[in-house]
Protein backbone atom coordinates (compact mmCIF):
# COMPACT_ATOMS: atom_id res chain seq x y z
CA UNK A 1 0.00 0.00 0.00
CA UNK A 2 0.91 3.18 -1.16
CA UNK A 3 2.49 4.93 2.23
CA UNK A 4 -0.05 8.09 1.76
CA UNK A 5 -3.17 6.15 1.49
CA UNK A 6 -1.15 3.81 4.63
CA UNK A 7 -1.62 7.19 6.89
CA UNK A 8 -4.35 8.70 5.82
CA UNK A 9 -6.45 4.75 6.56
CA UNK A 10 -4.89 4.89 9.80
CA UNK A 11 -4.38 8.16 10.98
CA UNK A 12 -8.01 9.45 9.79
CA UNK A 13 -10.56 6.32 8.08
CA UNK A 14 -9.73 3.74 11.27
CA UNK A 15 -10.13 6.15 13.92
CA UNK A 16 -13.51 7.47 12.50
CA UNK A 17 -14.50 3.82 12.27
CA UNK A 18 -13.79 3.08 15.52
CA UNK A 19 -15.78 6.01 16.83
CA UNK A 20 -18.73 4.88 15.00
CA UNK A 21 -18.78 1.66 16.22
CA UNK A 22 -18.93 2.25 19.70
CA UNK A 23 -21.22 5.14 19.67
CA UNK A 24 -23.22 2.54 17.24
CA UNK A 25 -23.30 0.11 20.23
CA UNK A 26 -24.58 2.44 22.34
CA UNK A 27 -28.00 2.32 21.36
CA UNK A 28 -27.90 -1.23 20.91
CA UNK A 29 -27.33 -1.36 24.60
CA UNK A 30 -29.59 0.79 25.60
CA UNK A 31 -32.07 -1.43 24.17
CA UNK A 32 -30.89 -4.54 25.33
CA UNK A 33 -30.62 -2.91 28.61
CA UNK A 34 -34.46 -2.12 28.09
CA UNK A 35 -35.44 -5.46 27.15
CA UNK A 36 -33.52 -7.53 29.47
CA UNK A 37 -34.98 -5.48 32.09
CA UNK A 38 -37.91 -6.13 31.21
CA UNK A 39 -37.54 -9.77 30.97
CA UNK A 40 -35.87 -9.59 34.34
CA UNK A 41 -38.98 -8.08 35.62
CA UNK A 42 -41.90 -9.90 34.19
CA UNK A 43 -42.61 -7.23 32.43
CA UNK A 44 -43.31 -6.04 28.03
CA UNK A 45 -41.00 -3.46 28.04
CA UNK A 46 -40.75 -0.97 24.55
CA UNK A 47 -42.42 -2.47 22.26
CA UNK A 48 -43.94 -0.34 19.91
CA UNK A 49 -41.86 2.14 18.33
CA UNK A 50 -40.54 -0.68 15.77
CA UNK A 51 -40.32 -4.39 15.73
CA UNK A 52 -39.36 -5.06 19.19
CA UNK A 53 -39.35 -1.85 19.92
CA UNK A 54 -35.78 -1.75 17.99
CA UNK A 55 -36.00 1.99 17.16
CA UNK A 56 -37.26 3.40 21.07
CA UNK A 57 -33.51 4.24 21.19
CA UNK A 58 -33.35 6.19 17.90
CA UNK A 59 -36.63 8.31 19.18
CA UNK A 60 -34.96 8.62 22.30
CA UNK A 61 -32.56 10.63 20.60
CA UNK A 62 -34.27 12.49 18.70
CA UNK A 63 -36.70 13.50 21.58
CA UNK A 64 -33.13 14.49 23.97
CA UNK A 65 -31.75 16.27 20.92
CA UNK A 66 -35.24 18.67 20.06
CA UNK A 67 -35.18 18.97 23.99
CA UNK A 68 -34.64 22.69 25.38
CA UNK A 69 -31.62 22.98 26.13
CA UNK A 70 -31.84 24.74 29.69
CA UNK A 71 -28.25 26.02 31.55
CA UNK A 72 -29.01 27.18 34.78
CA UNK A 73 -27.33 31.42 35.68
CA UNK A 74 -25.90 30.35 38.64
CA UNK A 75 -23.55 27.53 36.91
CA UNK A 76 -19.68 28.23 35.65
CA UNK A 77 -20.47 28.32 32.01
CA UNK A 78 -17.39 27.17 30.55
CA UNK A 79 -16.72 24.16 32.85
CA UNK A 80 -20.43 23.44 32.57
CA UNK A 81 -20.34 22.76 29.12
CA UNK A 82 -17.07 21.10 29.03
CA UNK A 83 -17.98 18.64 31.44
CA UNK A 84 -19.94 16.39 28.70
CA UNK A 85 -17.31 16.29 26.36
CA UNK A 86 -14.38 15.49 28.65
CA UNK A 87 -16.80 12.34 30.16
CA UNK A 88 -17.00 10.81 26.80
CA UNK A 89 -13.81 11.10 25.09
CA UNK A 90 -11.41 9.36 27.36
CA UNK A 91 -13.77 6.50 26.70
CA UNK A 92 -13.56 6.57 22.72
CA UNK A 93 -9.84 7.30 22.61
CA UNK A 94 -9.10 4.74 24.78
CA UNK A 95 -10.21 2.04 21.56
CA UNK A 96 -7.67 3.21 19.78
CA UNK A 97 -5.27 0.51 21.48
CA UNK A 98 -7.57 -2.38 21.60
CA UNK A 99 -7.06 -5.06 19.14
CA UNK A 100 -10.41 -6.27 17.51
CA UNK A 101 -9.37 -8.86 14.98
CA UNK A 102 -6.95 -9.54 12.76
CA UNK A 103 -5.33 -7.74 10.10
CA UNK A 104 -7.38 -8.18 6.78
CA UNK A 105 -5.41 -8.51 3.63
CA UNK A 106 -6.53 -7.17 0.55
CA UNK A 107 -6.30 -9.69 -2.55
CA UNK A 108 -5.54 -8.35 -5.85
CA UNK A 109 -7.37 -10.90 -7.67
CA UNK A 110 -9.87 -11.94 -5.05
CA UNK A 111 -8.76 -15.55 -2.73
CA UNK A 112 -5.53 -16.03 -5.31
CA UNK A 113 -3.76 -13.04 -6.24
CA UNK A 114 -1.01 -11.16 -4.26
CA UNK A 115 -2.05 -8.71 -1.27
CA UNK A 116 -1.85 -5.47 -2.17
CA UNK A 117 -2.76 -4.33 0.90
CA UNK A 118 -3.32 -4.69 4.92
CA UNK A 119 -6.62 -3.67 6.92
CA UNK A 120 -5.59 -2.95 10.49
CA UNK A 121 -8.07 -4.23 12.89
CA UNK A 122 -6.41 -2.13 15.58
CA UNK A 123 -6.03 1.83 15.68
CA UNK A 124 -2.73 1.60 16.47
CA UNK A 125 -0.55 -1.04 18.07
CA UNK A 126 1.00 0.91 20.88
CA UNK A 127 3.89 -1.11 22.54
CA UNK A 128 2.37 0.81 25.78
CA UNK A 129 -1.03 -0.18 25.07
CA UNK A 130 -1.49 -1.24 28.93
CA UNK A 131 -0.54 2.33 30.06
CA UNK A 132 -2.85 3.97 27.56
CA UNK A 133 -6.05 2.13 29.03
CA UNK A 134 -4.91 2.67 32.37
CA UNK A 135 -4.04 6.57 32.11
CA UNK A 136 -7.25 7.23 30.03
CA UNK A 137 -9.87 5.09 32.06
CA UNK A 138 -7.97 7.37 35.40
CA UNK A 139 -9.61 10.57 33.58
CA UNK A 140 -13.16 9.62 32.56
CA UNK A 141 -13.76 10.80 36.72
CA UNK A 142 -13.03 14.52 35.37
CA UNK A 143 -15.68 14.70 33.39
CA UNK A 144 -18.09 14.10 36.69
CA UNK A 145 -15.85 15.57 39.07
CA UNK A 146 -16.68 19.11 36.53
CA UNK A 147 -20.53 18.70 36.43
CA UNK A 148 -20.82 18.49 39.93
CA UNK A 149 -18.18 21.55 40.68
CA UNK A 150 -19.45 23.43 37.72
CA UNK A 151 -23.52 23.26 38.11
CA UNK A 152 -23.12 25.21 41.92
CA UNK A 153 -25.71 22.69 43.57
CA UNK A 154 -25.22 20.42 46.49
CA UNK A 155 -26.38 17.42 45.17
CA UNK A 156 -24.77 17.49 41.73
CA UNK A 157 -21.49 18.68 44.00
CA UNK A 158 -21.90 15.33 46.57
CA UNK A 159 -22.47 12.84 43.53
CA UNK A 160 -19.02 14.52 41.82
CA UNK A 161 -17.05 14.05 44.93
CA UNK A 162 -18.51 10.74 45.63
CA UNK A 163 -17.63 9.68 41.77
CA UNK A 164 -14.15 10.66 42.65
CA UNK A 165 -13.66 8.82 46.14
CA UNK A 166 -14.73 5.42 44.39
CA UNK A 167 -13.05 6.04 41.25
CA UNK A 168 -9.95 6.00 42.86
CA UNK A 169 -10.28 3.70 45.31
CA UNK A 170 -11.33 0.91 42.52
CA UNK A 171 -8.54 2.17 40.21
CA UNK A 172 -6.07 0.97 42.16
CA UNK A 173 -7.43 -2.61 42.49
CA UNK A 174 -8.01 -2.46 38.86
CA UNK A 175 -4.49 -1.53 37.95
CA UNK A 176 -3.25 -3.81 39.89
CA UNK A 177 -5.12 -7.15 38.25
CA UNK A 178 -3.63 -5.77 35.06
CA UNK A 179 -0.53 -5.64 36.59
CA UNK A 180 -0.85 -9.62 36.84
CA UNK A 181 -1.69 -9.89 33.27
CA UNK A 182 1.72 -7.89 32.29
CA UNK A 183 3.87 -10.22 34.38
CA UNK A 184 2.19 -13.35 32.56
CA UNK A 185 2.83 -10.79 29.24
CA UNK A 186 6.53 -10.62 29.71
CA UNK A 187 6.94 -14.30 30.12
CA UNK A 188 5.65 -14.65 26.79
CA UNK A 189 7.09 -11.42 25.34
CA UNK A 190 11.01 -12.48 26.28
CA UNK A 191 10.16 -15.71 24.09
CA UNK A 192 8.75 -14.18 21.35
CA UNK A 193 10.30 -10.79 21.15
CA UNK A 194 6.98 -8.96 21.21
CA UNK A 195 5.94 -5.97 24.00
CA UNK A 196 4.80 -6.92 26.89
CA UNK A 197 2.70 -3.97 27.39
CA UNK A 198 1.17 -4.36 24.05
CA UNK A 199 -2.32 -5.40 23.96
CA UNK A 200 -1.60 -8.08 20.90
CA UNK A 201 0.95 -9.28 23.30
CA UNK A 202 -2.14 -10.26 25.59
CA UNK A 203 -4.05 -11.79 23.01
CA UNK A 204 -1.30 -13.66 21.58
CA UNK A 205 -0.19 -15.34 24.93
CA UNK A 206 -3.52 -16.62 25.47
CA UNK A 207 -3.42 -18.83 22.41
CA UNK A 208 -3.38 -22.77 22.84
CA UNK A 209 -6.49 -24.77 23.84
CA UNK A 210 -9.28 -22.68 22.74
CA UNK A 211 -10.97 -21.12 26.15
CA UNK A 212 -8.74 -23.23 28.44
CA UNK A 213 -5.83 -20.60 27.26
CA UNK A 214 -7.16 -17.94 28.53
CA UNK A 215 -6.00 -15.74 31.37
CA UNK A 216 -9.45 -15.85 33.34
CA UNK A 217 -8.73 -19.35 34.63
CA UNK A 218 -5.45 -18.86 35.38
CA UNK A 219 -5.51 -15.73 36.98
CA UNK A 220 -8.91 -15.87 38.32
CA UNK A 221 -8.49 -13.53 41.05
CA UNK A 222 -7.06 -10.82 39.46
CA UNK A 223 -10.20 -11.40 36.77
CA UNK A 224 -12.57 -11.12 39.42
CA UNK A 225 -11.35 -8.01 40.85
CA UNK A 226 -11.38 -6.64 37.27
CA UNK A 227 -14.96 -7.33 37.04
CA UNK A 228 -15.86 -5.74 40.24
CA UNK A 229 -13.57 -2.88 39.34
CA UNK A 230 -14.79 -1.85 36.16
CA UNK A 231 -18.65 -2.17 37.29
CA UNK A 232 -17.52 0.07 39.89
CA UNK A 233 -15.35 2.77 37.16
CA UNK A 234 -18.63 2.50 35.00
CA UNK A 235 -20.91 3.98 38.04
CA UNK A 236 -23.19 1.06 37.63
CA UNK A 237 -25.55 -0.56 40.11
CA UNK A 238 -24.82 -1.92 42.80
CA UNK A 239 -21.38 1.14 42.95
CA UNK A 240 -24.22 3.80 41.44
CA UNK A 241 -23.49 5.61 44.46
CA UNK A 242 -22.39 8.96 42.27
CA UNK A 243 -25.94 9.48 40.64
CA UNK A 244 -28.56 7.87 43.57
CA UNK A 245 -31.86 9.17 42.77
CA UNK A 246 -33.39 8.43 46.32
CA UNK A 247 -30.53 10.79 47.78
CA UNK A 248 -29.00 13.12 45.43
CA UNK A 249 -31.71 13.52 42.85
CA UNK A 250 -29.70 13.19 39.67
CA UNK A 251 -25.97 13.32 41.18
CA UNK A 252 -23.55 14.75 39.16
CA UNK A 253 -26.13 15.39 36.02
CA UNK A 254 -28.83 16.97 37.74
CA UNK A 255 -28.82 20.46 36.31
CA UNK A 256 -27.96 18.50 32.93
CA UNK A 257 -30.79 18.65 30.12
CA UNK A 258 -31.41 17.64 26.99
CA UNK A 259 -28.46 16.21 24.53
CA UNK A 260 -26.23 17.25 27.21
CA UNK A 261 -27.46 15.01 29.68
CA UNK A 262 -27.35 12.56 26.58
CA UNK A 263 -23.86 12.79 26.13
CA UNK A 264 -23.11 11.60 29.91
CA UNK A 265 -25.70 8.77 29.09
CA UNK A 266 -23.67 8.04 26.30
CA UNK A 267 -20.21 8.37 28.28
CA UNK A 268 -21.50 5.82 30.52
CA UNK A 269 -22.36 3.16 27.92
CA UNK A 270 -18.96 4.05 26.06
CA UNK A 271 -16.73 3.29 28.92
CA UNK A 272 -18.70 -0.09 29.47
CA UNK A 273 -18.37 -0.53 25.87
CA UNK A 274 -14.35 0.10 26.56
CA UNK A 275 -14.37 -1.61 29.63
CA UNK A 276 -15.52 -4.70 28.69
CA UNK A 277 -13.71 -4.74 25.37
CA UNK A 278 -10.02 -4.73 27.95
CA UNK A 279 -11.34 -7.13 29.84
CA UNK A 280 -12.12 -9.29 26.79
CA UNK A 281 -8.73 -8.71 25.37
CA UNK A 282 -6.57 -8.93 28.77
CA UNK A 283 -8.92 -12.28 30.25
CA UNK A 284 -11.16 -13.39 27.47
CA UNK A 285 -8.97 -14.82 24.58
CA UNK A 286 -9.69 -11.06 22.74
CA UNK A 287 -10.56 -12.16 19.54
CA UNK A 288 -9.36 -15.83 19.50
CA UNK A 289 -11.59 -18.81 18.95
CA UNK A 290 -12.42 -20.31 22.10
CA UNK A 291 -12.39 -23.76 20.05
CA UNK A 292 -9.04 -22.97 18.43
CA UNK A 293 -6.56 -25.93 19.24
CA UNK A 294 -9.10 -28.13 20.76
CA UNK A 295 -8.89 -31.32 18.85
CA UNK A 296 -12.39 -32.14 18.99
CA UNK A 297 -12.96 -28.48 17.81
CA UNK A 298 -10.83 -28.04 15.33
CA UNK A 299 -13.46 -28.45 12.90
CA UNK A 300 -15.21 -25.06 13.92
CA UNK A 301 -12.13 -23.35 13.49
CA UNK A 302 -12.65 -21.68 10.17
CA UNK A 303 -8.97 -19.41 10.29
CA UNK A 304 -8.34 -20.81 6.96
CA UNK A 305 -11.32 -20.14 4.91
CA UNK A 306 -9.97 -16.86 2.99
CA UNK A 307 -13.20 -14.55 3.60
CA UNK A 308 -14.30 -16.07 7.39
CA UNK A 309 -11.16 -16.42 8.45
CA UNK A 310 -10.71 -12.68 8.61
CA UNK A 311 -14.67 -11.80 9.70
CA UNK A 312 -14.75 -14.55 12.51
CA UNK A 313 -12.09 -12.91 14.94
CA UNK A 314 -14.17 -9.64 14.37
CA UNK A 315 -17.56 -11.91 15.37
CA UNK A 316 -15.94 -13.35 18.51
CA UNK A 317 -14.67 -10.59 19.55
CA UNK A 318 -18.32 -8.74 19.27
CA UNK A 319 -20.06 -11.83 21.15
CA UNK A 320 -17.60 -11.51 23.88
CA UNK A 321 -18.15 -8.15 24.46
CA UNK A 322 -21.68 -8.82 23.92
CA UNK A 323 -22.01 -11.18 26.67
CA UNK A 324 -20.05 -9.11 29.06
CA UNK A 325 -22.73 -6.06 28.66
CA UNK A 326 -25.48 -8.32 29.36
CA UNK A 327 -23.44 -8.95 32.59
CA UNK A 328 -23.69 -5.14 33.03
CA UNK A 329 -27.85 -5.23 32.86
CA UNK A 330 -27.70 -8.50 34.49
CA UNK A 331 -25.97 -6.82 38.11
CA UNK A 332 -27.52 -3.44 37.56
CA UNK A 333 -31.02 -5.46 37.93
CA UNK A 334 -30.55 -8.01 40.75
CA UNK A 335 -27.92 -6.46 43.54
CA UNK A 336 -29.47 -3.82 45.32
CA UNK A 337 -27.30 -0.38 45.91
CA UNK A 338 -24.41 -0.92 48.40
CA UNK A 339 -24.01 1.58 50.89
CA UNK A 340 -21.06 4.20 50.83
CA UNK A 341 -19.06 2.44 54.18
CA UNK A 342 -19.83 -0.81 52.30
CA UNK A 343 -18.71 -0.09 49.17
CA UNK A 344 -15.19 1.87 50.74
CA UNK A 345 -14.98 -0.98 53.09
CA UNK A 346 -14.53 -3.72 49.60
CA UNK A 347 -12.30 -1.36 47.81
CA UNK A 348 -9.74 -1.06 50.07
CA UNK A 349 -10.00 -3.83 52.98
CA UNK A 350 -11.00 -6.64 50.32
CA UNK A 351 -10.14 -5.79 46.54
CA UNK A 352 -7.04 -4.42 47.03
CA UNK A 353 -5.78 -6.98 49.09
CA UNK A 354 -6.66 -9.55 47.17
CA UNK A 355 -5.05 -8.15 43.37
CA UNK A 356 -1.67 -6.71 45.43
CA UNK A 357 -1.71 -10.76 46.62
CA UNK A 358 -1.86 -11.89 43.47
CA UNK A 359 0.51 -10.27 41.78
CA UNK A 360 3.20 -11.00 44.75
CA UNK A 361 1.56 -14.94 43.98
CA UNK A 362 2.25 -14.05 39.57
CA UNK A 363 5.78 -12.93 40.26
CA UNK A 364 6.96 -15.92 42.54
CA UNK A 365 5.42 -18.74 40.39
CA UNK A 366 6.85 -17.28 37.17
CA UNK A 367 10.08 -16.96 39.39
CA UNK A 368 9.91 -20.52 40.07
CA UNK A 369 8.57 -21.82 36.86
CA UNK A 370 11.58 -20.05 34.92
CA UNK A 371 14.21 -21.96 37.43
CA UNK A 372 13.04 -25.48 37.06
CA UNK A 373 11.81 -24.79 33.36
CA UNK A 374 12.92 -22.82 29.80
CA UNK A 375 16.37 -22.87 28.11
CA UNK A 376 17.98 -21.64 31.29
CA UNK A 377 15.88 -23.71 33.73
CA UNK A 378 17.32 -26.77 35.70
CA UNK A 379 15.05 -29.05 32.86
CA UNK A 380 14.98 -27.22 29.56
CA UNK A 381 12.04 -29.89 28.20
CA UNK A 382 9.86 -28.08 30.47
CA UNK A 383 7.72 -24.82 29.64
CA UNK A 384 7.86 -22.40 32.26
CA UNK A 385 3.77 -21.38 31.18
CA UNK A 386 2.65 -25.29 32.16
CA UNK A 387 4.83 -25.18 35.04
CA UNK A 388 3.24 -21.92 35.98
CA UNK A 389 -0.40 -23.15 35.18
CA UNK A 390 0.10 -26.71 37.58
CA UNK A 391 1.15 -24.33 40.27
CA UNK A 392 -2.12 -21.83 39.86
CA UNK A 393 -4.24 -25.35 39.86
CA UNK A 394 -2.20 -26.55 42.86
CA UNK A 395 -3.35 -23.39 44.39
CA UNK A 396 -6.51 -23.29 43.52
CA UNK A 397 -7.19 -26.69 45.29
CA UNK A 398 -5.41 -25.61 48.34
CA UNK A 399 -7.46 -22.79 48.54
CA UNK A 400 -10.61 -24.66 48.01
CA UNK A 401 -9.89 -27.75 50.05
CA UNK A 402 -9.02 -25.05 53.06
CA UNK A 403 -12.32 -23.02 52.37
CA UNK A 404 -14.69 -26.93 52.57
CA UNK A 405 -12.66 -28.05 55.81
CA UNK A 406 -13.75 -24.34 57.45
CA UNK A 407 -17.24 -24.91 56.54
CA UNK A 408 -17.42 -28.55 57.91
CA UNK A 409 -16.02 -27.45 60.65
CA UNK A 410 -12.82 -29.87 60.39
CA UNK A 411 -10.77 -26.90 60.34
CA UNK A 412 -12.20 -24.70 62.76
CA UNK A 413 -9.60 -21.88 64.27
CA UNK A 414 -7.82 -22.66 67.67
CA UNK A 415 -9.82 -21.44 70.67
CA UNK A 416 -8.27 -18.52 72.40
Amino acid sequence: MDAGWEFILRALIMPLLVIIGVMSAVPIWIWLERRLSARIHQRLGPNRVGPAGLFQPLADAVKLLFKEDITPSHVDRLVYLLAPVVALIPALAAFAVIPFGRDLNVRQYLFGGPVVATIPAQVADANVGVLWILALSSLAVYGVVLAGWASNNKFSLLGGVRSAAQMISYELALGLSVVAIVLSNSVFASASGASTLSLRTAVASQQGLGLLSWNAWWHLPAFLVFVVCAIAETNRAPFDLPEAESELTGGFHTEYSSFRFAMFFMGEYAHMTTLSAVGVTLFLGGWLSPFAGIPLLGALNVSSVPVLGALMPLAWFGLKVFLCIAGFIWLRFTLPRMRWDQLMKLGWMVLLPVALAWVAVTGVYHGLAGLVGGPRGLVPSFDPVDIYRWLVLLTYLGVGLMLYFRKTGKLAPAAA
